[in-house]
């Protein structure tokens, strides 16, 4: 990775967890959609990351978000679950050795390919995050439908901040 590259995602971590921390912490509608939009900067990290590195940084932004948060490893485990399913699903779908783009955005990869790439990462962090949270099954439905609705308003969210900074590269 070049020192632009690198400057440039130190710098979304930054915003987006002071955007997390300052202003969607206390956000809930109802209690049943909570936003989670510091995600998007372990989505966005380039492809050729190194597998080690990847789960480093998941582990530090999940640690500073259960510091400001006061969970005990909530974060670092939905973080980790995250990038574990970001892994396999570039694996799967993408051929990193030979691709040219540095990022898997909205703009390089298309829009059918970024919604699925992103739900399925989001919904797997949020499923991870509220069932270690609740940590009961007697709240099993209340659990999953905080899941599925948080997991709808962050994908949303993550699609309108992507189409905020839409740049359509060719492929």
């Amino acid at each position: 990775m070049n020192s632009k590259l690198i400057i440039v995602n130190i710098v979304r971590w930054f915003i987006l967890l002071l955007t997390q921390i300052l202003l969607l912490r206390n956000l809930s509608f109802y209690n049943l959609a909570t936003p989670f939009v510091y995600i998007l900067f372990l989505l966005l990290l380039p492809f050729r990351i190194p597998n080690l590195l990847l789960y480093l940084v998941a582990f530090i932004t999940g640690l500073t978000l259960d510091a400001f948060y006061d969970t005990l490893g909530v974060h670092v485990s939905a973080c980790i679950a995250l990038a574990f399913v970001r892994v396999l699903f570039i694996s799967v779908t993408v051929n990193r050795d030979n691709f040219d783009e540095p990022d898997p955005t909205l703009g390089n990869m298309g829009f059918k390919w970024f919604i699925l790439y992103s739900s399925l990462c989001i919904i797997t962090h949020h499923i991870v995050l509220f069932f270690l949270e609740t940590f009961r099954l007697t709240e099993f439905s209340y659990t999953l439908l905080r899941c599925l609705l948080s997991s709808v308003f962050t994908l949303f969210i993550v699609v309108l901040i992507e189409f905020v900074f839409y740049n359509r590269k060719m492929r």
